[in-house]
């Protein structure tokens, strides 16, 4: 499996106050008019609203022939197998752009005579996207294989009914670590164990390392805009400085195998991928991953979507069907090292079917898991700038 560093990099630190403004909406203020932002929440989903002059696209059509399908993606998040295989069925070619934020996607959306018929976002930029009538409504008449997804994602909170998307990839935030050095596996102590000290890793977020360090001294407000809150965040994680020489990087997916971190706050999916960076000769079962057994974790989910300007909208809900087929959707799998949101994926049948070992059982997401567990969700641009100023003061005292 090769490594998705390029889209992993990117997922959760996207400028969400520049996306917004990108989108013409300012999530600060209260939703009073039509035009406002709906805020989702899983105890308080959004219905997403229709445009008259955006329709979704007539029941029974066939699909477009000939010419280019132009899918916008982060870098290596598809299976170049899949999107072959799927070109050649419809007697077409695939063509994928790449970005590195949500904030460069919507931007190359917005850019006038650019047409895409396929884009990969994540749910916290659909409302922005929806409002801004960058998007067009589903007909889910194509979309027979949405059955195949997680309940929950069929009907998800950030977009009720599926008006606009659906379900892509699922991920847990957890601790990854080699199982030949550590002999107790303590969860998110680990990361304040001595023991490790100077090969010890947070993920190069701020969201999702203040959240971190929230989780550990056994609070799950990580959505709050709670100065003092997230000052404290702050302070546990300064903590590691002296205490681990903490380090920050993205590239659990290498290091852990390669032995250079002995345990990484990481994402479920570089476990997985790290399985490919093995040393010769070393066997598989050396890698591990930790995610919490009740609430105090974090897991999130991405989307697919089809943007208002699409060309070959029928081919694009077509190629929306075939991502969620179970066979495809797994081949798919076996490229990214992200699982799709398919109740066919469980950790038993991907122990059974070798895609991990059993050490990583709980790598693998399922419904139980993202129902009992924390989602980082967007906050106000004022909010999100006081993560980000902590995170930097943070990044400075190292």
């Amino acid at each position: 499996m090769p490594p998705s560093i390029d889209r992993r990099k990117f997922l959760l630190v996207s400028a969400l106050a520049s996306v917004t403004a990108a989108c013409g909406s300012d999530r600060s203020r209260r939703p009073s008019a039509a035009s406002a932002v709906p805020l989702s929440r899983t105890d308080s989903p959004a219905a997403l609203p229709l445009h008259d002059d955006v329709p979704m696209i007539a029941n029974g059509l066939s699909p477009e022939k000939g010419g280019t399908l132009k899918l916008l993606n982060y870098a290596e998040y598809i299976s170049p197998d899949v999107v072959k295989k799927f070109g050649k069925e419809h007697g077409v070619e695939v063509e994928i752009t790449t970005f590195n934020t949500q904030e460069e996607a919507i931007a190359k959306l917005r850019n006038a005579g650019a047409s895409f018929d396929v884009w990969f976002p994540t749910p916290d930029v659909i409302a922005k996207a929806a409002v801004g009538k960058l998007l067009q409504p589903l007909n889910k008449t194509y979309i027979g294989n949405l059955g195949n997804a997680w309940p929950q994602l069929q009907n998800p909170f950030y977009d009720e009914g599926a008006r606009y998307s659906v379900p892509y990839n699922a991920y847990t935030t957890g601790v990854g670590y080699r199982a030949d050095k550590v002999s107790d596996v303590t969860g998110y102590d680990l990361l304040w164990n001595p023991a490790y000290k100077g090969k010890a890793y947070l993920i190069d977020d701020p969201r999702e390392a203040l959240a971190l360090a929230m989780l550990k001294n056994g609070s799950i407000e990580i959505n709050t805009e709670d100065p003092a809150k997230i000052a404290q965040a702050g302070a546990w994680l300064t903590e590691l400085v002296g205490l681990m020489n903490i380090k920050i990087g993205l590239t659990a997916f290498q290091y852990v195998p390669e032995g250079q971190a002995t345990v990484h706050h990481c994402w479920s999916g570089d476990m997985i991928n790290a399985q490919s960076y093995l040393p010769k000769g070393v066997d598989a079962d050396v890698i591990g991953y930790w995610y919490p057994p009740d609430t105090t974790g974090v897991v999130g989910t991405d989307s697919i979507a089809i943007p208002r300007s699409a060309t070959k909208p029928v081919l694009a809900h077509l190629l929306l069907n075939h991502l969620l087929d179970n066979g495809i959707g797994q081949e798919n799998f076996s490229y990214t090292g992200y699982q799709p949101a398919l109740t066919v994926i469980t950790p038993e049948k991907m122990v059974t079917d070798e895609f991990v070992t059993d050490q990583l059982k709980t790598a693998i997401v399922t419904p139980e898991v993202y129902a009992r567990s924390q989602q980082i969700f967007q906050i106000s641009p004022a909010g999100d700038a006081l993560w980000n100023d902590t995170w930097a003061k943070f990044k400075a005292g190292q």
